[in-house]
């Protein structure tokens, strides 16, 4: 653990992970044009429509986690640089489908096998991307990430119950 890490809580890690890969995934796909943002957006959309679907906007925040407002901006900035197609849904003109373009499939297909090159040298660490330590990492933060979030909740553990909030328990 390096020194910065040490003593650190849990919050303040995934929070530092999640900025240094985000550096390191806009870094890399920037030379295709893409930003880490646009990145999740059209990978996310190359794997929907691998298995048949091509999902409206909505939807497609929905499965990045992203405001739809955001993947809305992102949508029309993809669109105008020619990497993707936004069209009416038959069965709901009120929702806006979402398809790669052939150069829009293109890009991500190389921006997927940048961030894959990013992926492997991430988990190094843990023994690489298919070790067992790897698999159970990827559990444990899918464990996390279903997880509801509420920072109004009535829970005993609240830190708003508890009369010394510090500064580390961020």
């Amino acid at each position: 653990m390096s020194t910065a890490s040490a003593g650190a809580t849990p919050g303040f890690l995934v929070w530092r992970l999640s900025m240094k890969w985000r550096v390191a995934v806009d870094r890399g796909v920037a030379p295709l044009g893409l930003t880490h943002a646009q990145y999740a957006l059209v990978a996310s959309l190359y794997g929907m429509h691998r298995t048949g679907l091509r999902p409206s906007q909505r939807r497609l925040a929905d499965h990045t986690g992203l405001e739809p407002l955001y993947v809305s901006k992102l949508a029309r900035a993809l669109e105008s640089a020619g990497l993707l197609e936004r069209t009416r849904d038959p069965q709901d003109p009120r929702a806006v489908q979402l398809a790669l373009t052939e150069e829009g499939r293109e890009v991500t297909r190389k921006a997927i096998q940048v961030v894959h090159r990013l992926l492997q040298q991430l988990l190094e660490p843990l023994g690489g991307l298919a070790s067992p330590r790897a698999r159970e990492f990827t559990a444990d933060l899918a464990t996390l990430l279903d997880t509801p979030l509420d920072p109004f909740s009535e829970n005993p553990a609240d830190p708003r119950n508890s009369t010394a909030i510090t500064e580390e328990q961020s």
